[in-house]
C-alpha cells in the first residue's frame, strides 16, 4: 500500500547551487552575507516591512520581540490558547503572564471582541496568530492597541504570502514573525524572520540579535569597534541557511499558487461531506487572501476524531489533528492565565483535521485521501 504522507519539503532546484555558492564564493558563512542580504530585500520589498532580520527560527524572532517591548516580570500579554508553544514561552522567558482569550469559530483565530475585557493596567502587549495563514481582525485589534498603548506583535508564522486588506501579514503590527520551518510554505528547514514596522525598534533589534553588541555598524563603517551595547543572543542563522531560504523566497508566488491549487481541490472534494453534515470546510473572510498554508476540517461533534485518524491511517493516509490547547497545558497552567470562557477553543481543537498539503500531490491522491475521510468518519459513524 502506498502511503500519502502529511508533509514533503519541497526543493526548487537551486538550493544545493546557492549553498554552494556561499561556501565557495562568497567567503562568509556565519550569517549576514550576501544571501542573508537578498532575503532581507525581499522580506522588505515584498512584505513592506520596515526592517527583516532573518532568526534560526520563528521561536527566536518572538523572543526578540519580547525583548525589544521590554516585557518584565508580570506583565501581562494577550493571545490565543490555541497556538504553538512558541507564542508563550517568548514571553514567560522574560517573566511575563500570557493571558489566553477565546478564538472564533470561523476561522480558528483569536476572537477580536474578548481582547479589550482581558486587559489590565498590567497588559504589555496583543499576540494575534494568523491560524492557517488567514488574518485575524487586524483592524479592531490595532484599534485595540491604539486605545490603550498596547503593542501588538503578529504571530505570522504560518502567514507568509498572506494578506488582509491588501497588507501583507506581519506588515501591520509593531513587530511579526515568520517562519521557514520546513513543514512551512516556504521553507530553510529551520529558520524565522522578525519583521520590525516601527523605527523605534530598527537599532535595538540589530543589537540583540548580534549578541548586544553593535556589530552590524561595525561592518557598515559607523564605528570602530564593536562593543557590547546591550543584552541579546545569537539569533541569527548561518549563510547556508539563508542561501537555501533564497531559493525558497525566488519562487514564493509560484509555491503559493500551487498551494492554492491544491487547496481549491481540497474545497471542491469535501464539499459533499460539508452539505453531509459530518464536517466543516475551512472559512476565509472575504477581506482576507491567504496562502493555503493548512486544510483543515472540522469534524461533527459528534464523530470521534482519535478514531477517523486511526482509520485514515490503516489505509496509507497520514492526517493529522492539530494544537493542544496551552491554557489546559501543565506550563499553561503554570505559567498563564484564562480570561472568561474558552468555549471555542476548548470545544473546536478537539475536532480539527488537517490534510496532507504539499506541492507534488497529485489530484488522484488527494482523491484518495478524501475518499479516507469519508469512509474513515462512515466507518466510526456507523458505530463498528
Amino acid at each position: 500500500m502506498l502511503k500519502i504522507e502529511f508533509n514533503k519539503p519541497y526543493l526548487t532546484g537551486n538550493e544545493f547551487e546557492y549553498i554552494n555558492d556561499a561556501a565557495t564564493q562568497q567567503g562568509r558563512l556565519s550569517g549576514d552575507g550576501y544571501f542573508t542580504k537578498q532575503c532581507h530585500k525581499w522580506m522588505e520589498s515584498s512584505v513592506g516591512t520596515q526592517k527583516a532580520l532573518l532568526t534560526h527560527s520563528c521561536t527566536a524572532a518572538l523572543e526578540m520581540a519580547a525583548l525589544l517591548i521590554d516585557i518584565q516580570p508580570g506583565a501581562e500579554v494577550i493571545m490565543p490558547s490555541y497556538t504553538f508553544v512558541s507564542t508563550a514561552n517568548a514571553f514567560v522567558l522574560r517573566g511575563g503572564v500570557p493571558v489566553f482569550v477565546d478564538i472564533r469559530p470561523d476561522t480558528l483565530n483569536i476572537d477580536e471582541t474578548k481582547i479589550e475585557a482581558a486587559i489590565t493596567d498590567r497588559t504589555k502587549a496583543i499576540v494575534p496568530v494568523h491560524y492557517a495563514g488567514v488574518a485575524c481582525e487586524m483592524d479592531t485589534i490595532m484599534d485595540i492597541a491604539q486605545r490603550y498603548s498596547l503593542r501588538v506583535i503578529e504571530d505570522a508564522a504560518q502567514g507568509v504570502m498572506s494578506s488582509y486588506k491588501g497588507a501583507p501579514l506581519g506588515s501591520i503590527g509593531h513587530l511579526g514573525a515568520f517562519s521557514f520551518h520546513e513543514t512551512k510554505n516556504l521553507i530553510s528547514g529551520e529558520g524565522g524572520a522578525l519583521l520590525i514596522n516601527r523605527d523605534e525598534y530598527a537599532i535595538t533589534a540589530e543589537i540583540i540579535r548580534e549578541k548586544g553588541t553593535n556589530r552590524g555598524s561595525f561592518f557598515r563603517g559607523e564605528v570602530d569597534k564593536y562593543t557590547w551595547q546591550n543584552i541579546g543572543s545569537s539569533f541569527l542563522p548561518s549563510e547556508l541557511i539563508a542561501a537555501f531560504l533564497w531559493a525558497q523566497l525566488e519562487r514564493a508566488t509560484a509555491i503559493t499558487k500551487q498551494r492554492r491549487e491544491i487547496w481549491e481541490r481540497y474545497k471542491g472534494l469535501t464539499k459533499s461531506l460539508e452539505r453531509d453534515g459530518v464536517l466543516r470546510r475551512p472559512h476565509v473572510p472575504n477581506e482576507c487572501d491567504h496562502n493555503a498554508h493548512i486544510f483543515y476540517v472540522l469534524l461533527s461533534d459528534r464523530i470521534d476524531r482519535k478514531r477517523v485518524l486511526e482509520h485514515m491511517k490503516s489505509t496509507g493516509v497520514h492526517a493529522v489533528s492539530h494544537y493542544e490547547p496551552l491554557h489546559s497545558s501543565p506550563a499553561g497552567l503554570r505559567y498563564g492565565r484564562v480570561h472568561d470562557e474558552l468555549t471555542y477553543t476548548n470545544e473546536l481543537s478537539e475536532r480539527v483535521i488537517r490534510l496532507p498539503v504539499w506541492i507534488g500531490i497529485k489530484e488522484a491522491e488527494q482523491s484518495r485521501v478524501v475518499d479516507a475521510l469519508r469512509l474513515a468518519i462512515d466507518y466510526v459513524h456507523s458505530g463498528f
